[in-house]
């Protein structure tokens, strides 16, 4: 089974629990995820399957969409409120709902944001959250991120619920504890919920009890997707007969011949299939030589 699945994660499992389990329901070994969530988060998980795992490196840096509590006056040495708690401090009397907004309204935009130590980013070869265990901190360095949107959608203080869209990378642990710093209070994310990877949105996501179920049923179909539907914001050739094998080896595929790209232009990506009509891959146009393979994804002929 070549394609990929929308997964709706529930709280309690890590990503890699997810796959695990998935592995048992779909009788496969062949899978993988574009995004870690938190083990007490949930929401939307895009997992791979077959051939469509070699898509990964191209799906990691879609923006995401997230819909997140914040507990103002209260640490933990995780950033989420299933740490063990740092700090806690009483919030202000004179604290206004207007200042909080304000503070929080302030991290639209590009800004510089430090990995937490309770995460999978590696440094090393290790990851973070295993050193975190050991008790061990090391030195991070601040990456640019980019948060497009942030709403509030409700503040009942000492808790704000908002939604944020922002770049791949970007922490809301984070973000929750470097607004706390703004206001001078000790703060952390109580929920998470992910709702958007790219173009993919929980709505059309599956819990794995639902998958499971349609395994039982024969109607895995309706849950996996095809591999060429990650693409489609790029156009769509077919070759021909002749330049089939071409195609299957991964070559370069000339124009004149074996192709005609006059009518189409110039374009950064092309999803390209066989005169079957089978998805092989990406390809992207070189001046003077055609098209050249940017990321084979075959499936079965």
């Amino acid at each position: 089974m070549d394609g990929y699945l929308l997964i709706d994660k529930a709280s309690g499992f890590t990503s890699f629990d997810v796959i695990a389990k998935l592995r048992g329901i779909l009788k496969m070994k062949k899978l993988g995820h574009t995004g870690t969530l938190d083990p007490n988060a949930t929401g939307l998980l895009v997992v791979l399957c077959g051939s469509g795992t070699k898509a990964v490196p191209l799906l990691e840096h879609h923006t995401k969409t997230y819909e997140a509590e914040l507990l103002l006056g209260r640490a933990t040495d995780t950033g989420d409120i299933w740490g063990e708690v740092t700090e806690e401090k009483t919030l202000p009397s004179n604290l206004s709902e207007k200042e909080v907004e304000e503070i929080i309204l302030s991290f639209l935009g590009e800004q510089m944001q430090t990995p937490p130590m309770y995460s999978a980013k590696k440094m090393n070869g290790q990851k973070l959250y295993d050193l975190a265990r050991q008790g061990k901190t090391v030195e991070r360095k601040p990456v640019s991120i980019h948060i497009s949107e942030l709403v509030i959608t409700k503040m009942d203080l000492p808790r704000v619920e908002f939604t944020v869209t922002c770049s791949a990378g970007t922490y809301i642990r984070t973000l929750c504890t470097d607004i706390g710093e703004k206001l001078g209070l000790p703060a952390c994310m109580s929920a998470l919920r992910r709702t958007r990877v790219g173009a993919f949105r929980i709505e059309d996501a599956l819990t794995l009890e639902k998958i499971q179920e349609l395994r039982e049923l024969d109607h895995l179909d309706e849950a996996i997707c095809p591999i060429d539907q990650l693409f489609t914001e790029y156009a769509a050739l077919k070759t021909t007969e002749k330049s089939d094998r071409f195609l299957q080896n991964g070559a370069c595929i000339e124009e004149g011949e074996y192709l005609r790209l006059d009518s189409l232009g110039d374009t950064e990506k092309y999803r390209m299939y066989f005169s079957n009509g089978s998805f092989a891959g990406l390809y992207h146009r070189v001046s003077g030589k055609g098209l050249i393979p940017f990321k084979m994804m075959l499936t079965n002929q």
